[in-house]
């Protein structure tokens, strides 16, 4: 009897160990982390990756880059990534890279914006008492439709290296997007055509590059830090604004200086509220054409 109950418990425990070998192996993998700096690219990407990968991204929709720290999470999520694709020239990221070299010099790390001609004096600053001046590259290269095409480029290239057996899947969705970013463009060269010329206001100038790809000039009110300006240079930019016959005051409603509606009101611009950090890059970037062409 006693021989009977222990080989009845010997045999519950071997059909325990067996369901549980079974059902460890029947678990699903882990979904592999891809880390981004900003919304946008994450939407990028996700129109390559599908679900292939979990996008984890360092600049929350809403934060300011300008005064981004990373958290212990960002970092560890960093650590736990199979690769880091940067937007390119936002400030953080070069600070950044030396704390990811220095926890995990085996992350690849991918320069997203490699190839986009850069703009820069932008984002100009003067520092010590020479006032030396030095031009920067202006860092928004995602709010570009045509760069946006060398952008997700880039983007493909990264992922088949840290991921390439999902490659054939990953050309597939990036032929897809690359159509559909050369429709988008053809319809704004045709639709900004009528404007090529003509001037808009921004407080924070993150609108450069694609006043470049059609021909139209931005005039900054700000800085690139979001601070207030001085009464000289706003009374400078006034002046601009009007002999230039500028229409339309692009604002960032969370992150512009108080100062931005006091100006626009002052000047009478049509105030159109952007949000150059958007997940949705696609509608945020159309909502800018639809803004110009409605005058």
């Amino acid at each position: 009897m006693k021989t009977t109950i222990n080989i009845s418990i010997l045999t519950i425990a071997i059909g325990g160990l067996i369901w549980l070998l079974t059902a460890c192996s029947a678990a699903p993998a882990e979904t592999p982390i891809v880390t981004v700096s900003i919304e946008p690219q994450k939407y990028m990407l996700e129109q390559i990756t599908g679900d292939k990968v979990d996008i984890r991204t360092l600049i929350a929709n809403g934060a300011n880059p300008e005064n981004y720290d990373p958290s212990l999470t960002h970092i560890m999520n960093l650590r736990k990534s199979i690769g880091f694709l940067r937007m390119g020239n936002i400030g953080f990221e070069a600070a950044l890279l030396d704390k990811i070299r220095q926890e995990d010099p085996e992350l690849p790390i991918f320069n997203t914006s490699e190839g986009v001609v850069p703009v820069t004096g932008t984002h100009s600053h003067s520092h010590g008492h020479g006032g030396v001046h030095h031009e920067e590259i202006d860092p928004h290269t995602w709010t570009s439709v045509k760069n946006a095409k060398i952008i997700v480029r880039n983007m493909l290239d990264a992922m088949v290296k840290i991921d390439p057996s999902n490659e054939d899947y990953y050309r597939r969705n990036y032929d897809r997007f690359a159509q559909r970013l050369d429709s988008l463009d053809r319809d704004f060269e045709s639709r900004l055509a009528s404007h090529a010329g003509e001037h808009f206001m921004v407080w924070h100038p993150s609108l450069s590059y694609f006043a470049r790809d059609y021909g139209l000039e931005q005039i900054t009110a700000g800085n690139a830090e979001n601070k207030e300006s001085s009464l000289t240079m706003l009374r400078k930019t006034i002046d601009h604004a009007d002999s230039h016959s500028a229409s339309i005051f692009f604002y960032q409603k969370d992150l512009d200086s108080r100062q931005a509606e006091v100006l626009s009101d002052q000047l009478g611009l049509r105030k159109v509220s952007i949000n150059p950090l958007s997940y949705d890059w696609e509608a945020e970037m159309c909502a800018i054409t639809d803004a110009i062409t409605a005058d």
